[in-house]
């Protein structure tokens, strides 16, 4: 199995990050048939295929915040105000995905693209770590 890990800086702001392009290279690197795993070694992180670009991504944002309000109710409460909720949300957005690669080319839909969704203001600096698994 290959593996490299990719650094992401999300910024101070709750995000849902394109890292289509990262993903795709490394899969051609690998040349061949097989499958990519996608994982965030966050307990604050998330991994979504979805469309970007076309609102879906403000949309998923908006989800996450009606179903996880960044208030005062959450017991894990260190940090900006809310942040237990970026702790919860990997049971929603898995923090892994794991696609298929033929001839070193992801098998995504037309519309589908490989994003990073993070809640957590308070951690800029994120890691994804890629791994391929030859077929």
């Amino acid at each position: 199995m290959e593996s490299t890990v990719v650094r992401v800086t999300t910024g101070n702001t709750e995000v849902v990050q394109d890292i289509t392009q990262e993903c795709a290279r490394f899969a051609a690197e690998q040349g061949g048939d097989g499958l990519l795993h996608v994982f965030v070694p966050h307990a604050t992180a998330g991994v979504a295929i979805l469309e970007l670009g076309a609102g879906s991504d403000d949309d998923l944002l908006a989800a996450l915040a009606d179903l996880l309000p960044a208030d005062d109710r959450w017991r894990h409460a260190h940090g900006s105000r809310g942040h237990g909720r970026s702790h919860v949300m990997p049971a929603l957005v898995p923090p892994y995905a794991t696609l298929p690669v033929l001839g070193g080319r992801l098998q995504l839909g037309t519309w589908q693209s490989v994003a990073l969704v993070d809640l957590n203001v308070d951690n800029p600096d994120r890691q994804v770590r890629l791994s391929f698994l030859a077929g």
